[in-house]
């Protein structure tokens, strides 16, 4: 167990560094995990696989507990996101978020397949997965964004994080489509899942008024039943665990996402503990020796996300009547890329449909895209008015009061 927890003291080290980070440099927690576990990858890891220090082999990003971590992590993130989805505000712009959140997939899933094809002479199949794994937009990212600037409890993040989910919803069907075959157990999960997410709604409030508000922790408990139940569910069917997340997360938005002490109690185990191990894996995967040696390939991926995001989404935002800032904004976010991304480069790895030195571009792509479209956002796009005004007041230092010398009349004695 010795080597267990030097490396727990290591990883959650590295999430203290990347937190104190994000604090100096004003950007997202989330994104300097990222950076943070490329770098520890890169330098950490080599010294520690050099036998410098003994006893630790390297980060350890492929061992079973930190895994775990890192996709309960990523799951009941992707499960409070979902919770953040109004029904009320999806119900009133639904046109708003099911356009943005296709034109979101449709643009770069075609345009990123093309430049790969023609561009970067990748083999079709092949090419057809990097349109899936580029076409995504970042539930992770955005929300951990939405929520650190306030921006989750505004109309404007609600509907970008319900666009979110429409466009990340298309890209696991077009995998699975392309991909993945329809089998008897892809039917089981989808009718299992439809009888579930018809039922918890009507059943969970119900329970929790039963038998919740106990030191017990009770409705944590039931929703990671419901969480890695559907989950397991889900691999087994061929598809990914954060997918039903998600969708729980949606039909419960209504019950537990209005209970606050709740969502605020799961946000402190899965901010303190759960999503720094998935953003820093994701970012130690990335490697660094293979972009140096074809910088080319990863910058062209990159680009053509990027591009074929703007060329669609922004035209979109004027459409329903954005100001250019919120537009801008939403465009870079919905640019970003990371936890379907990733998954999709894999299950090409995996299957075959890729070969290593695509996926570490395909990946490197994905990640840098987590990255820099926010910096660029938050630097330069950022709709200061939209921010709750505690948020304002944090990000606007507060002006240095100006002595004021008060003539005082002289006495005629």
């Amino acid at each position: 167990m010795t080597q267990v927890w030097a490396q727990a003291s290591l990883w959650v080290g590295l999430a203290l560094l990347a937190t104190l980070l994000a604090i100096w440099f004003r950007v997202a927690t989330a994104l300097s995990e990222i950076i943070v576990g490329t770098v520890a990858q890169l330098i950490l890891g080599a010294v520690f696989a050099s036998g410098v220090i003994p006893g630790i082999p390297g980060l350890g990003s492929n061992e079973s507990w930190i895994r775990f971590l890192s996709g309960t992590g990523a799951i009941v993130l992707t499960f409070l996101a979902g919770c953040e989805l109004d029904p009320v505000v999806f119900k009133l712009k639904w046109k708003e978020a099911t356009g943005l959140g296709l034109v979101a997939f449709i643009s770069p899933f075609l345009g990123c397949t093309a430049v790969a094809y023609f561009v970067l002479h990748w083999d079709p199949r092949s090419s057809w997965l990097a349109g899936v794994a580029l076409s995504t937009t970042s539930v992770a990212v955005v929300y951990a964004v939405m929520l650190e600037l306030g921006l989750n409890k505004t109309d404007f993040g609600k509907s970008m994080l319900a666009a979110c989910f429409i466009n990340d919803l298309a890209t696991v069907l077009a995998l699975g489509l392309i991909f993945a075959p329809f089998t008897v157990r892809t039917l089981v999960f989808i009718v299992t899942s439809v009888v579930v997410f018809a039922v918890i709604p009507w059943l969970t409030p119900r329970f929790f008024k039963w038998y919740g508000n106990r030191p017990s922790e009770l409705e944590a408990k039931y929703l990671l039943l419901l969480l890695f139940g559907m989950g397991a569910l889900a691999t087994w069917a061929d598809s990914e665990a954060v997918l039903p997340a998600y969708m729980i997360g949606m039909v419960l938005a209504g019950t537990v996402g209005k209970d606050h002490v709740l969502i605020r109690r799961l946000r402190t185990l899965t901010f303190g503990l759960l999503t720094p191990f998935y953003f820093i894996r994701a970012g130690s995967f990335v490697s660094v020796p293979d972009l140096i040696a074809a910088p080319m390939m990863f910058l062209v991926l990159l680009l053509a996300k990027m591009a074929t995001k703007s060329i669609g989404v922004y035209p979109t935002t004027k459409f329903f009547k954005y100001a250019h800032r919120e537009g801008m904004y939403t465009t870079l976010l919905m640019s970003t890329g990371l936890t379907f991304g990733t998954i999709s480069a894999l299950f090409g790895l995996t299957h075959k449909v890729i070969t290593q030195a695509q996926y570490s571009h395909l990946v490197a792509a994905v990640i840098a895209s987590a990255v820099i479209p926010t910096i660029i956002a938050n630097a330069f796009f950022l709709p200061h008015y939209l921010l709750p005004k505690q948020q304002v007041e944090e990000a606007e230092p507060a002006p240095v009061p100006v002595p004021v010398r008060v003539a005082v009349p002289e006495s005629d004695e």
